[in-house]
């Protein structure tokens, strides 16, 4: 069910992807912030935010953001795509472990939208990166999905600063086939927590379709999820595809849409990639 951008589509053509990186993330090695402009200009996108990596953990290298250069080439996409709005961005990995480190990068730089992320999670011998659950033989399923969530809540209680909780459930993406199936009800209580604690904080939720993969382990978080952050006093959901490629940019779009009608939010026509409430006013 992935979907490209060649061709324009209705359910692409409705508004802007909030989660996209480029060759100025580490883990996009064929990223493009021209060609993604390109072609979000040709899938009648009206809006992109470049949210490039920042992750601190020795899991990822250390992976700085070169800031200047970053938004050097971001101004340059702006002053030759004039009919696209090119929003800067960051995605701050686990930053309330790194909170100088972080604190220091959103002073240095004009960002217009910080998604916070949890890709590490606390383990025996150090963090473990969850995109590597596969080769890890030391947790239960069970947990290793309690670490993350206690994750979740230490950057949602952290010091630093964003302003939207990127990819809830992001292990299911790499839970391994030989695991007992992933199913989003056995962790009811404790994504409800989170959900709260997100609300309290008064960040937004991300719809994160992971680039257009199988919507069962690619949505993130799942549909039901998006029913309780409803229910939780949530007023707003972003959406973004994590494409890592530019023909990746706004994939999955089509189904993610029809999860956030189906929670009663309409795409937002004062933030272009946010949906909400009717008449909610971001």
């Amino acid at each position: 069910m992935s979907e490209r951008v060649s061709g324009a589509t209705p359910a692409v053509a409705t508004g802007a992807d909030l989660h996209v990186h480029s060759e100025w993330s580490w883990d996009a090695v064929d990223g493009s912030m021209e060609e993604s402009c390109r072609l979000a200009i040709a899938a009648g996108l009206k809006a992109v935010a470049f949210t490039e990596h920042a992750d601190y953990s020795a899991l990822a290298g250390g992976a700085e953001l070169d800031a200047v250069g970053y938004l050097e080439c971001l101004d340059r996409c702006r002053r030759k795509f004039p009919a696209l709005k090119v929003w800067s961005g960051v995605e701050l990995g686990e930053p309330h472990r790194f909170p100088l480190r972080a604190g220091d990068l959103l002073a240095a730089g004009r960002f217009d939208l910080v998604l916070g992320a949890a890709h590490c999670i606390e383990a025996p011998g150090g963090l473990m990166d969850l995109s590597q659950l596969a080769n890890s033989d030391r947790d239960s399923p069970d947990a290793i999905m309690r670490a993350y969530f206690q994750e979740l809540l230490d950057l949602l209680h952290g010091q630093v600063e964003f302003h939207v909780l990127a990819h809830l459930e992001y292990p299911k993406r790499y839970w391994p086939a030989g695991w007992p199936p992933y199913r989003t009800q056995d962790y009811r209580a404790e994504l409800q927590a989170v959900l709260a604690a997100a609300v309290e904080r008064g960040v937004v939720l991300e719809l994160n379709t992971s680039a257009g993969i199988d919507p069962i382990r690619g949505l993130c978080p799942s549909p039901e999820v998006v029913g309780w952050w409803r229910q939780a006093g949530g007023r707003a959901v972003s959406l973004g595809s994590d494409a890592h490629r530019p023909d990746r940019l706004g994939a999955g779009f089509r189904v993610a849409r029809e999860v956030l009608e189906g929670a009663g939010l309409v795409a937002s026509d004062v933030r272009w990639g946010l949906w909400t409430e009717p008449f909610f006013k971001p």
